[in-house]
């Protein structure tokens, strides 16, 4: 049986799926979505773990391409929780009907791609093959769930859960023994809603964070008003800016500024809630002694708050510059260990050494638990696009070709991969950025290009190999001239065993990124390369 045809393949409805789907229907480009869960959302379907709560402001965390949804659609908290954006993401899709083009409880396992017909074979598990011009993996950043390899852990007889891939019945913890592994975003968000509900929580660290009070609220309709009367003119001030979002950035040197100063502005950021206080000063992410003033202040806030102060001290992070690994915003953290039913375990003094039937043993101690969760983040930017058999020209497979690191040009596409895109993949501001604002930005840059494509003969486009390497070179010489390689984060691939240590984002902000990219746009499509029909027509004869 001959393959099904279409113009694009789209891996993925989440967010970015979703809005490819939308342009590439009005487009006029026949289009298949698949997607492993069995609804529209992404990450916020698959992270439903307690208190998960997104920390860009909602009036911001929002699509811009309709006036009619930014119009009709009320939250009802600044920090949205997950299931009130779950909700936004089905209402976008009912609302834009765009179920009926994408293929639900199922994965795509592979893309090869046929240089006879120039155009990629794909292949689902559920059998399904289907020919397509292009491929457009909107597979997200942090999509992969990561559990730690544990000795014994088939021997725990207890429930277990990820974070990353909550069960969408409702969990009760009432009156259990809990276990929580690991302190990142999740479990900051997660321990302190677990810690009202459970028996007991014992809370396994092995890297202390820093994390930022998002003092939310309920949306009040001034203030969503304020945002909804001025949507036009605040969307596009968004785009221009580094961090894809509005709020306060300060000019200000943080040396310029005493000492008294700057304990007046951390306080007063630190009031405002969110990430505020890492706007301070404009060197804070370049300046070591800068960065040191604000990690201070906020190590001084965590000894106020938490009560003991031997727990207080395993708590402040002390090994890296604050902001350096994503900044986690929270609601009530830190006060959770002074509640009764909260221990913690520092594992670099008591490591972890394995499961058992009941529970877990670390070197000094056996535990017992009736849950386990595990808040071990993702195989973050690069794990699900491993996920699919890959292979490019002459049978490159791109894992193999980005064996020590990503190697994208503008994250958009890879060398030896014509017609497959990524949206917000490594090599792009992604997750240092406002999500929704980097995922329009690169859907409208595919759509744009497969419009020019199509209105000017071209078969095929693929970055040129120097071109490649000099952005790869510049996204590295930019992270290395901030003070975030200095942490071991998953930004740089260091929550994965054996994953190459690399600066996957690209730091020199959203608004300085979408310059660039028009640039290239209109110097030609500088760096990349075409095959025009005809020759496609000829090599296929």
């Amino acid at each position: 049986m001959s393959a099904k045809k279409c113009d694009v393949v789209i891996v993925g409805a989440g967010f970015a799926g979703m809005y490819l789907l939308h342009r590439m229907r009005k487009l006029g480009f026949s289009t298949r979505v698949f997607e492993t869960g069995t609804d529209v959302g992404g990450t916020w379907y698959w992270n439903r773990y307690p208190g998960a709560r997104c920390d860009v402001e909602s009036m911001q965390y929002s699509y811009s391409f309709s006036e009619e949804l930014q119009q009709e659609w009320n939250w009802s908290e600044v920090f949205s929780a997950q299931p009130e954006i779950l909700e936004y993401a089905g209402h976008v899709a009912d609302r834009f009907d765009l179920r009926r083009d994408i293929d639900f409880n199922t994965t795509v396992t592979s893309a090869h791609y046929d240089e006879g017909t120039s155009r990629w074979d794909v292949t689902t598990d559920k059998g399904e093959s289907l020919s397509a011009q292009y491929v457009v993996m909107a597979t997200g950043c942090i999509s992969t769930a990561q559990t730690p390899d544990f000795k014994g852990l088939d021997d725990y007889k207890g429930a277990v859960y990820h974070t990353g891939n909550w069960p969408h019945e409702k969990v009760d913890f009432t009156g259990q023994r809990v276990a929580v592994i690991g302190t990142g975003s999740s479990g900051i968000q997660a321990i302190p809603v677990i810690a009202e509900q459970a028996g007991h929580v014992t809370v396994f660290q092995r890297t202390p964070n820093y994390s930022l009070p998002a003092q939310n609220a309920p949306m009040t309709e001034d203030y969503a008003r304020s945002w909804k009367d001025e949507y036009p003119n605040l969307r596009e001030q968004m785009r221009q800016t580094a961090k894809g979002a509005l709020g306060e950035f300060s000019d200000v040197m943080g040396l310029e500024a005493s000492q008294a100063e700057r304990a007046t502005e951390y306080e007063r950021r630190w009031a405002l809630g969110g990430t505020a206080l890492l706007g301070s000063f404009r060197d804070m992410m370049v300046n070591r002694d800068v960065n040191e003033t604000a990690a201070e202040f906020v190590r001084d806030k965590i000894r106020d708050i938490v009560h003991d102060p031997k727990v207080a001290d395993k708590l402040v992070a002390k090994d890296y510059p604050i902001g350096t690994k994503r900044i986690c915003v929270d609601s009530g953290y830190f006060e959770t260990f002074n509640r009764n039913n909260v221990a913690l375990v520092d594992i670099n003094e008591t490591p972890i050494e394995n499961l058992t039937a009941n529970g877990l043993a670390t070197s000094t101690e056996e535990f017992e638990f009736d849950a386990i969760v595990f808040a071990t983040g993702f195989d973050a930017m690069t794990g699900t696009l491993f996920k699919v058999d890959i292979e490019g020209q002459g049978g490159a497979r791109l894992r193999d070709k980005w064996d020590a690191g990503p190697r994208t040009y503008f994250g958009l596409m890879s060398e030896a991969f014509p017609n497959m895109f990524m949206v917000t993949g490594p090599g792009s501001p992604s997750v240092l950025t406002n999500m929704m604002v980097s995922i329009e930005q690169h859907v409208d840059w595919i759509t744009d290009c497969l419009v020019h494509m199509r209105d000017n003969g071209l078969a095929t486009i693929a970055p040129e190999l120097q071109a490649q390497d000099d952005w790869v070179e510049h996204v590295n010489e930019v992270a290395h001239g901030t003070l975030f390689p200095l942490a071991a984060s998953w930004y740089m691939g260091a929550n994965i065993a054996g994953k190459p240590r690399i600066f996957m984002p690209y730091i020199g902000g959203a608004g300085s990124y979408r310059e660039i990219c028009d640039k290239v746009v209109a110097d030609g499509y500088d760096g990349f390369s075409f095959e025009p029909a005809s020759a496609q027509a000829t090599a296929a004869e």
